[in-house]
């Protein structure tokens, strides 16, 4: 990086409450980012209804008010000259690669490496194309607001950026980002997660079961691979809800689930960039 040229500063953008408040923040000028980076999990593992928010609205107003909204894929490969999916990577591997927190018979979430391999790396890789290095960080914004304060950590933050919360800095409670949506005349965006979170809420389930039934049966094959590849090692089964039972078995003969409608670790409260 040369002294003429700017400190790259970019806003990770996730689809979300947070990241289209945020984008909104930026054309009124009270943020100061100009490019927001949407790190794409996969046609086939992003939430479809989030894909259709950033296409039909995100994108535009970004246009519209001089913004820049970059889309970014993991690639892989020699040459990187093929992409790489979440479900992709589940199902291609016959399970062998989880990748996602499917809970453990415990009720306990297991490993991860979702957010790490196919946002943090990928950002990453365009950070330092651009000019990132560990002697000249980029600014990196997360959209983590004030009711989720204990998930900000600069000190997470990888050798090439400096992380920053501007949405804490003004005070922005999540349950602000709609009021600030629509202010710009856009409707709020649904929740922003990967089709088969294992994070997602029962009532959230049960809406995909009776709304989409093709969707949460892509879901299921997500489960059903993953337990195909345990049982032939002779493991325990694992699973998309906290409730060890398999998901496809679920919401028969109007069973009445528990809620588990808490507010801890879900995708859409800070994991993965909402």
């Amino acid at each position: 990086m040369t002294e003429t040229q700017s400190p790259l500063r970019t806003f990770s953008f996730g689809g979300g409450w947070q990241s289209m408040a945020a984008l909104v923040l930026a054309a009124q000028g009270r943020i100061d980012f100009q490019t927001f980076l949407f790190a794409n999990v996969g046609q086939d593992s992003e939430n479809p209804h989030t894909l259709r928010y950033v296409e039909r609205y995100a994108a535009p107003f970004a246009a519209a008010h001089g913004l820049t909204l970059i889309e970014l894929e993991r690639h892989i490969g020699k040459q990187h000259e093929r992409t790489e999916t979440i479900r992709g990577r589940i199902i291609n591997s016959n399970g062998s690669r989880q990748t996602i927190p499917v809970f453990l018979t415990n009720g306990k979430p297991g490993k991860r490496n979702c957010t790490y391999d196919f946002k943090v790396l990928v950002t990453g890789a365009w950070l330092k194309a651009h000019g990132a290095t560990e002697d000249h960080p980029a600014t990196v914004a997360m959209g983590i607001s004030l009711d989720e304060i204990g998930r900000a950590n600069a000190g997470k933050a990888m050798p090439y950026e400096r992380l920053v919360y501007p949405l804490l800095d003004l005070k922005i409670r999540r349950a602000d980002c709609p009021r600030i949506i629509r202010s710009a005349g856009l409707p709020v965006p649904p929740k922003s997660s990967c089709d088969f979170c294992p994070m997602r809420k029962i009532p959230e389930w049960q809406a995909m079961r009776e709304q989409d039934p093709a969707r949460f049966e892509r879901a299921c094959q997500v489960e059903d691979t993953i337990n195909t590849h345990l049982a032939a090692k002779d493991k325990r089964p694992v699973y998309l809800t906290r409730l060890g039972r398999p998901l496809r078995e679920l919401f028969k003969g109007g069973d009445q689930l528990p809620l588990f409608d808490t507010d801890d670790e879900g995708c859409d409260n800070g994991w993965c960039w909402t």
